[in-house]
């Protein structure tokens, strides 16, 4: 049998920034042209306030770390365009890092000795308490707070598992055997597993006891304050830090550019949750991104599990209709009226009931795709040394189409992953331009603000579903989460 094969190299999305014109690698991009709220005029911070939590030590440990990064930072990795000196913070925000004592909180050694001293759980309950009791001291006086961890909290605290009964035993075997046959590999860090439910994580707790509070958290352990073996280099830590830094007290480091209608892309995913009857259930989970770069997430209806079910979880017509109308009303809030366009991305197939949930909720909207950005089997060799390029595109027999999200990466003339390149495989129910559907999941894989590379391979509307379903099913199913993005990060 005779295969056709079509292969495309997509362009790297362009990124703007603070001024007009365009640039491929953020860092250069900040640089040069600074953060692209700098075009909001009144809607740039010209300085950001910065509060401090956690014993004398790691207060210490943190506030040498803030002020080594108001300074320049010589990369420690010479003649790579990969890794770049960092000017200093304010050199590339074009905003002033503000620290003083009004700002921090100091945990008595005393009082934490104390919780570090308890058992687990009760120990993870007491140094959570002592942490979130300290920021809420810090409401009205900082814009985002950092909470220094010592090594003794991170080693002890981190995370709590739970004992397992002899049916979740067997759903971790069944998913241990998938992985093996390489099955959830490429998205194992988007969907949640099992073995997620059964443990709590600090950073999770914390970030959901305090988003009532409406202060950003960000974590800082020592592998963040201090040069180690097994650190990145100095740069790349303040290029990552302060994009994250930047981006959760209010600012946009930058946007990836698009053509055509002003458009919202949503990504719709399922998280675990454990009930009060110790129950498990799916919950639907929506991320949401203008193409202005605001961000924001939305809790769905619960969806009730079985072992028969696996993975084949899917919303009914009438929950696909109220997330939809939910969706809008707050995309409504934000941007002040709705999108023209509307692209909807999900690892698993929409069958029929969502599809016509979400066709009926985003009535209103021009133009709606539904997108399945799934795994695959799929691969390419190149003659040479290097894989595919990252943004290759293949068409096989007209009917099936793969992206390459890694790949070379010809700006640092590297690949810079461990493994061979897999690409996903991208299937929609209707006539839709493959080439724009790959270019915007290449460009929203640029709006992870986690970090400063242009690296990232999975499109910002499903990378972060684990980490924003776990702190969700932190929060309970009777409080309402802070839709921000920034309280999520």
């Amino acid at each position: 049998m005779l295969i056709q094969m079509e292969v495309t190299q997509l362009p790297t999305p362009d990124i703007e920034l603070g001024s007009p014109g365009t640039f491929g690698d953020p860092k250069i991009g900040l640089t040069e042209a600074g953060p692209f709220d700098l075009r909001f005029g009144t809607g740039h911070k010209r300085e950001i306030r910065v509060g401090l939590v956690g014993n004398a030590q790691s207060v210490k440990n943190g506030v040498s770390w803030l002020e080594r990064c108001c300074t320049f930072i010589s990369s420690e990795i010479k003649d790579s365009k990969q890794y770049l000196d960092f000017p200093g913070f304010e050199s590339v925000f074009r905003a002033s890092l503000v620290l003083n004592e009004h700002c921090t909180v100091e945990i008595s050694d005393n009082k934490l000795g104390a919780a570090l001293s308890k058992k687990n759980p009760s120990r993870f309950e007491a140094v959570l308490d002592l942490y979130t009791n300290s920021i809420e001291e810090l409401v009205d006086s900082t814009d985002i707070v950092i909470c220094c961890l010592p090594d003794e909290v991170v080693q002890t605290c981190w995370s709590i598992s739970k004992s397992l009964t002899s049916s979740q035993l067997r759903l971790i075997k069944k998913r241990q055997t998938e992985r093996d046959y390489g099955q959830l590999l490429l998205f194992e860090d988007i969907e949640d597993t099992e073995e997620d439910l059964l443990n709590r994580d600090f950073r999770r707790a914390l970030k959901a006891r305090t988003m009532e509070f409406e202060i950003p958290v960000q974590i800082g352990t020592n592998k963040l304050f201090e040069d180690q073996d097994t650190n990145q280099d100095t740069a790349t830590r303040a290029w990552n830090m302060g994009v994250a830094l930047y981006y959760k007290a209010g600012g946009i480091p930058w946007r990836f550019k698009t053509p055509g209608p002003e458009t919202c892309f949503i990504g719709i995913s399922f998280h675990h949750l454990r009930t009060s009857r110790q129950h498990l259930v799916y919950s639907s989970l929506a991320q949401a991104f203008s193409s202005r770069g605001e961000g924001f997430a939305l809790r769905g209806e619960a969806i009730p599990w079985s072992e028969k079910q696996g993975r084949n979880v899917h919303l009914t017509a009438n929950q696909a209709v109220k997330l939809s109308t939910r969706i809008l009303q707050k995309y409504n809030e934000q941007i002040g009226g709705n999108p023209q366009r509307i692209v909807l991305h999900k690892t698993s197939r929409f069958d029929d009931t969502e599809q016509e949930g979400f066709l009926q909720g985003f009535r209103d909207v021009p133009i709606v795709e539904l997108i399945n950005i799934m795994p695959t089997q799929f691969r390419l060799l190149t003659y040479g040394k290097y894989p595919p390029r990252k943004g290759t595109l293949c068409t096989v027999n007209k009917t099936a189409t793969y992206l390459f999200t890694t790949g070379y990466i010809p700006e640092w003339r590297t690949y810079p992953g461990p493994h061979i390149p897999v690409p996903v495989k991208l299937v929609s129910y209707d006539d839709v331009n493959m080439h724009q559907v790959a270019s915007d999941i290449l460009g929203l894989a640029r709006m992870n603000w986690n970090t400063a590379s242009m690296s990232s391979a999975h499109p910002v509307t499903l990378f972060f579903s684990r980490k924003v379903g776990g702190i969700m099913a932190e929060v309970g199913p009777n409080r309402e989460p802070h839709p921000s993005f920034r309280y999520y990060m």
